[in-house]
């Protein structure tokens, strides 16, 4: 692998999206990109890629910088710090990319879109009828430069997508994959500019990795198969393209993808259960180096030490939860000192005020404090060891509580900014479309989020906890109940 770089020396990024909770992938990524920069004497930057403003909220990009941050990452650059290279937020690079867009239109190299989504999708739906992969059918591709002119100042609506040739293919070595070949007639004419005038992913980051001085570009694997996009764009500019490098992705046990509908993939999650972030980027870690049996625990430094790029596999990396529980397990008995242990249990209890605020919603509702355990203890429970006899006592049958928690699970994700009211609005608004009362739906909510019908108030229960521990309750709730409702 080449490890050489510009003037500036090797410098590699972390990239993510604004637009949910910080997945474990992106700490997998994010800390491989860190370990090669500290192995190589080079400087690891941040960049928040926001262009889908739809979907990106500062709330999200807050929880990207947290998560990283928990991790034990440190970036040279990035849009808290800054840096000479800025802004490092997309949204605040729009006007940056309109003359590169021009200049890939002047050179012939870009086109002018006006095909509808409508129009967009008959033709997809078309493709796909006729067995073949959906991509543009340049039905824009050679409009006479007068017609487009006459077109824009119609006020008709219009994006900017790429030229891609028509014969040969796109060879170049991946890092992790070696030699790659990619036909040009399998890449799509991917849109580079979008109708609101924000570039898409793929044109912002080669102008963002360029004009940033980027050497490599590491990523998950899914990416592999726009590179060659990335390198016409590169081509188009006449820029020195990047080293890449595709990284597997983590997959679960039975080699499927780790998403959140299967298991819990939030950082905050693993974060909310009381895992210390040593011992995550300890596992992560793992599948970047090798070590003999029994040197498993290391440090940040000791994986920096250890990692060698020229060996990384190609195989899926496990996500193995078992193994995980395991290193976590010694990092606290073997690597924290008691009054390390107990200042970290103090801090993770006080994590997103869950003690302050469960104490706050308690301090009326009990007549003793021994009684506190059993009225707020499932806000630091990391199982609550939900039974379908647990629901057994609600009114509604287990059909329809079934019902309910498979129709607040995809509508709660619908939230931007997750908080008392917001939450309390899509529940009220839930009801409302199932046409149900409000207490017909929160009763089952009660039991999933806290494992009992008498407990602190839901809305307020559900705030503390945070979306990716409520999301993963009322999973397992889901599936308790699906066993009530088999055994029927």
């Amino acid at each position: 692998m080449t490890v050489s770089g510009t003037a500036t020396g090797v410098r590699v990024r972390i990239a993510p999206s604004p637009t949910g909770e910080p997945h474990v992938g992106t700490a997998y990524i994010a800390l491989f990109n860190y370990l090669f920069a500290k192995k190589h004497g080079g400087e690891f930057i941040l960049r928040i890629e926001d262009t889908d403003a739809t979907r990106s909220t500062p709330e999200f990009e807050t929880k990207v910088l947290d998560a990283l941050k928990w991790c034990g990452l440190e970036w040279k650059e990035g849009p808290d710090i800054g840096g000479p290279y800025g802004p490092y937020r997309q949204s605040d690079r729009k006007e940056m990319y309109q003359p590169y867009a021009q200049e890939l239109l002047d050179k012939g190299h870009a086109f002018r879109c006006f095909c509808t989504p409508a129009r967009l999708e008959q033709m997809r739906e078309t493709q796909r009828a006729a067995g073949k992969p959906p991509k543009y059918d340049g039905l824009c591709l050679n409009l006479a430069a007068e017609e487009v002119t006459s077109r824009m100042a119609a006020g008709e609506t219009t994006v900017i997508r790429m030229k891609i040739p028509t014969e040969g293919s796109c060879d170049f070595t991946d890092g992790v994959y070696g030699d790659v070949s990619i036909p040009w007639d399998s890449v799509d004419m991917q849109v580079l500019v979008k109708a609101d005038g924000m570039p898409t992913y793929h044109m912002a980051n080669v102008i963002d990795d360029h004009l940033m001085k980027i050497t490599h570009v590491a990523r998950g694997e899914e990416w592999l198969a726009s590179v060659p996009k990335h390198i016409l764009l590169y081509r188009y500019f006449d820029w020195d393209q990047p080293v890449f490098m595709h990284l597997s992705l983590m997959r679960n046990a039975d080699k499927s993808k780790l998403s959140k509908r299967k298991n819990p993939t939030s950082i905050s999650y693993y974060s909310a259960l009381g895992y210390i972030p040593e011992a995550l980027m300890n596992f992560l870690g793992l599948f970047f180096i090798q070590i003999a049996e029994g040197e498993e625990l290391l440090t940040m430094d000791e994986l920096s030490e250890k990692f060698d790029p020229a060996n990384l596999s190609k195989a899926g990396a496990i996500f193995d939860i078992q193994k995980l529980d395991w290193l976590n397990g010694r990092w606290i008995r073997e690597k924290l000192s008691e009054e390390e242990f107990q200042a970290r249990v103090l801090t993770w209890a006080m994590e997103n005020d869950r003690l302050k605020e469960g104490l706050r919603l308690s301090q009326t509702r009990i007549s003793k404090l021994g009684e506190l355990p059993d009225l707020a203890g499932f806000l630091l429970k990391s199982d609550l060891g939900l039974q379908p006899s647990d629901f057994a006592k609600i009114k509604s049958p287990p059909e329809e509580i079934l019902e309910i928690l498979n129709t607040v699970q995809p509508d709660l994700e619908k939230i931007l900014e997750w908080n008392v009211e917001t939450i309390e609005a899509e529940l009220r608004a839930i009801a409302d479309r199932m046409g149900k009362k409000l207490k017909v739906v929160v009763s089952p909510l009660f039991v999933a989020v806290s494992g009992s019908s008498r407990s602190l108030p839901l809305f307020d229960s559900m705030a503390i906890l945070g979306r990716s521990v409520v999301r993963q309750r009322l999973k397992l709730a889901s599936q308790a109940v699906a066993a009530l409702v088999g055994s029927k």
